[in-house]
C-alpha cells in the first residue's frame, strides 16, 4: 500500500524542535498518518520509543488514556516534555535505552517508533544530532533491539507501528517480529527524496549495493505488527 499524500499532511499537533533534536519529517508524517487510521480505544496505554521532539507521542495522546515516551537523549527528553506542556497533553517522558527505561511491569496496548535507521560507514560515531539517524553499518543497530524488546511490552492483542527505510532490510524486520510471535506486515510504503545525510553517503551506499547510481529517493515503510 502506498500513501504518497500522507507526507504532505501537516502533523495534527505542531511541535517545537530544539537544535540537536530530530525534527518531524516525512517518516514522522507517514507514521502519524498510519496511526490516524487505527482504532485506538480511549482507555489504551501507549508507548513511543525514540520520541525525539515528542511529535508522535502527542499524536497518540489525543486518543489514548496514557502515553509514555522514551528517548536516550537528555535534550530530546526535555524538548518532548516542553511540547507536551505546550500542547496540554499528559505524556510521561522517560530518559533511557529503549524498553530498558520502563518499569518491569510496563505493558502497553500500542507501541509506536521512529528510530534511527540510516546506515553509516564503519567507524562512524553517532554523536550530537546524528544520534537521531545513524544506526550502524546496516542501519539496524536499534531496529533489531526494538524487534526483540517490543513483544515483551505489548499486551495481548497489542499493536506496534514502526517506520524505517527499506534500505535497512524490511524482510529482516518482518522475520524478527514474526519469530517473536507477532503478526507482522508492511502496511504503507512511500518514496521520498534523499535528504542531506543520504546525499552525502550516496557513493558509499551504492558501493554496498543498497542504492543504484540513478536513485534519487528512498522508500519508507510502515511495519504493522500485532500480538496475538
Amino acid at each position: 500500500m502506498t500513501v504518497p499524500t500522507a507526507l504532505a499532511v501537516p502533523l495534527a499537533v505542531p511541535v517545537l524542535t530544539w537544535p540537536g533534536v530530530y525534527a518531524p519529517q516525512d517518516d514522522t508524517r507517514l507514521l502519524a498518518a498510519a496511526l490516524d487510521r487505527e482504532d485506538i480505544p480511549p482507555d489504551a496505554t501507549a508507548l513511543d520509543l525514540c520520541t525525539g521532539s515528542g511529535a508522535l507521542a502527542l499524536a497518540v495522546a489525543r486518543r489514548a488514556a496514557s502515553v509514555t515516551a522514551v528517548d536516550i537523549s537528555r535534550r530530546a527528553v526535555w524538548n518532548a516534555r516542553l511540547n507536551a506542556l505546550l500542547a496540554r497533553r499528559r505524556v510521561k517522558v522517560r530518559r533511557g535505552d529503549l524498553t530498558r527505561a520502563l518499569p518491569p511491569d510496563g505493558r502497553f496496548d500500542l507501541v509506536v517508533s521512529n528510530p534511527p535507521y540510516v546506515p553509516a560507514p564503519a567507524g562512524t560515531v553517532a554523536e550530537g544530532a546524528a544520534r537521531a539517524w545513524d544506526a550502524g553499518a546496516d542501519g539496524r543497530e536499534l531496529l533489531d533491539r526494538i524487534c526483540d524488546g517490543v513483544p515483551h511490552v505489548l499486551k495481548p492483542g497489542g499493536l506496534m507501528l514502526m517506520v524505517h527505510s527499506a534500505l535497512c532490510g524490511v524482510q529482516q524486520t518482518l522475520h524478527q517480529l514474526t519469530t517473536a510471535g507477532l503478526r507482522a506486515e508492511v502496511s504503507d510504503r512511500a518514496r521520498v527524496p534523499f535528504g542531506p545525510v543520504l546525499r552525502h553517503r550516496r557513493n558509499w551506499l551504492c558501493s554496498r549495493g543498497l542504492l543504484a547510481p540513478w536513485d534519487e529517493s528512498e522508500e519508507l515503510v510502515i511495519i504493522r505488527a500485532r500480538r496475538s
